[in-house]
């Protein structure tokens, strides 16, 4: 008996149009709070008095929680109602980003934002398998198209709106606007989402265990990898123990995947299905996420901690550099999601190569130029990268999730999910760690100017290095297409003839 879910009703065009508008919203909403955060920074630290260490967990410690609740969430979700779900995570998002904005203290902020993304992960799986379950074919093309300009948007022009947050709300406390923006958009979008979202029905038949073992064990999986990058910040406190958690990440790992096994012999269901990796376009398409997402957050990181410190810029007109990559990546990836179906992987490709010259161009703009002029030639390259960018999102996420059922919708965009926020703490960990210890280690050697013009290289090398490793995937992933492709004409070619014979 199949597994796959139905909506109690069918639904007309328009509404389900009003339902991914409703969904779009809310991973914008998701999104907004892991780059517009990062301008805030700076407010945070001269407010509440944190540390490197506190402001990298505001925004690895927001990936770290994310990334945990993603696959629970999104199997919940698959097996009893993405509604219910829906509704729950993005309850809880607007309740603790009320939290987030009256915290009186660091540490009260550093728990309301954990939790904040602990409800970041409940609802954005469910946003997935919803339009996976409501849209197919061709049309999920321009679905995904339109999803991935909105994400693509969202994570170029959040440092901006941040800073415009800031000028109104004073240096401070406006970091504070940050937060309460999310509060009115929370409570109109959950209005929207209770009266329009559909409520799913089971097959009879169909498994609905929770596999609460499996949950908790790729739990500990997931915990033990991003934490130690969540605790690296670059500066002379670093722990090297903090490595060791990587020993317990290969061994819940090991355990996961023995247990899984076992869970699927004995007929049932299982937390993640590994056919889902069997998949190669799945597969692929995973780990092309997982690098990309870990470069371009950390890039945009650094580049606000850059013009904010080290060229004395304003923070709203150093969230203003994005805008670029904003603008340019909100229509490649509208024009991606009509153009995937022609092109396949070789227009992931083609993005990524442009996003590699653009962030090289972003580099050498901020080194080689005086002060004056480098926001304005970084802004310029940023849109080469964004026009890539968008070529990237929308169309690998069509490509990963073309060939996976919809009762596993959830869980596999759930999976997915996991590897964009590991690849986010690693990537945010690895970059910003890079800037600050660079930072660390020149102070007092040259000019300040010249230190943060070597923290800003070394660390948005690190994202160019991610983008690299990203196109060495997508090769990799184009290269067994054609493969494939040629193995299938060379099978049907014999048949062709014995037909005519």
């Amino acid at each position: 008996m199949s597994d796959s879910r139905l909506s109690s009703a069918p639904l007309t065009d328009r509404v389900r149009w009003q339902i991914f508008a409703v969904c779009v919203a809310v991973a914008s909403l998701t999104i907004l709070d892991l780059s517009k955060v990062n301008v805030g920074l700076p407010s945070i630290e001269e407010s509440l008095g944190a540390g490197s260490s506190e402001l990298q967990l505001i925004v690895a410690g927001y990936a770290l929680a994310f990334g945990l609740a993603l696959v629970p969430a999104g199997r919940l979700g698959d097996i009893h109602s993405r509604k219910l779900m829906f509704i729950i995570g993005l309850s809880m998002f607007t309740i603790t980003s009320v939290l987030c904005a009256i915290a009186p203290d660091i540490t009260s902020l550093l728990v309301a934002r954990t939790l904040q993304g602990v409800a970041a992960g409940i609802q954005m799986p469910q946003v997935l398998g919803l339009l996976q379950q409501l849209f197919v074919g061709k049309e999920r093309g321009r679905v995904f198209g339109i999803f991935g300009a909105t994400i693509g948007v969202s994570t170029a022009i959040g440092p901006t709106l941040g800073g415009l947050l800031i000028a109104i709300g004073g240096p401070t406390d406006g970091w504070r606007l940050l937060f309460w923006m999310n509060v009115p958009l929370g409570i109109l979008a959950l209005a929207f989402a209770i009266r329009l979202l559909p409520a799913t029905v089971k097959k009879t038949g169909a498994r609905t265990e929770l596999d609460l073992v499996g949950i908790l064990l790729l739990g500990m999986a997931t915990f033990s990898l991003m934490l130690p990058f969540v605790l690296t910040t670059g500066g002379p406190d670093d722990n090297p123990l903090r490595w060791l958690w990587l020993v317990s990440f290969a061994a819940a790992t090991a355990m996961f995947i023995a247990w899984e096994r076992r869970y699927r012999r004995l007929g049932k269901s299982p937390v993640v299905e590994f056919s889902l990796f069997r998949e190669s376009s799945y597969r692929n398409g995973l780990l092309v996420a997982t690098a990309y997402f870990g470069a371009l957050p950390a890039l945009f990181l650094i580049a606000t901690l850059y013009l904010q410190q080290g060229l004395g810029i304003e923070p709203v007109f150093a969230g203003m550099v994005g805008i670029t990559f904003a603008l340019a990546a909100a229509f490649t990836s509208w024009l991606g999601g009509r153009l995937v179906d022609r092109y396949g992987r070789l227009l992931v490709v083609a993005g990524l190569v442009s996003v590699i010259v653009g962030f090289a161009l972003v580099i050498c703009a901020a080194i080689l130029l005086p002060p004056d002029l480098a926001p304005w030639y970084m802004a310029a390259a940023m849109t080469v990268a964004g026009a890539g960018g968008g070529f990237v999102i929308s169309p690998n996420q069509t490509l990963t999730l073309a060939r996976v059922p919809v009762a596993m919708a959830g869980v596999a965009g759930s999976m997915s999910q996991v590897g964009q926020r590991v690849g986010t703490a690693i990537g945010v960990a690895a970059g910003s760690s890079t800037f600050f210890a660079t930072l660390y280690r020149e102070e007092g050697q040259a000019s300040s100017l010249a230190v943060y013009h070597d923290g800003f290289r070394n660390g948005a090398l690190v994202s160019l290095g991610l983008v690299v490793i990203a196109l060495a995937f997508a090769l990799l992933d184009l290269r067994s297409r054609r493969l494939a492709a040629t193995s299938a004409a060379r099978v049907d070619t014999p048949n062709l003839g014995r037909a005519a014979a």
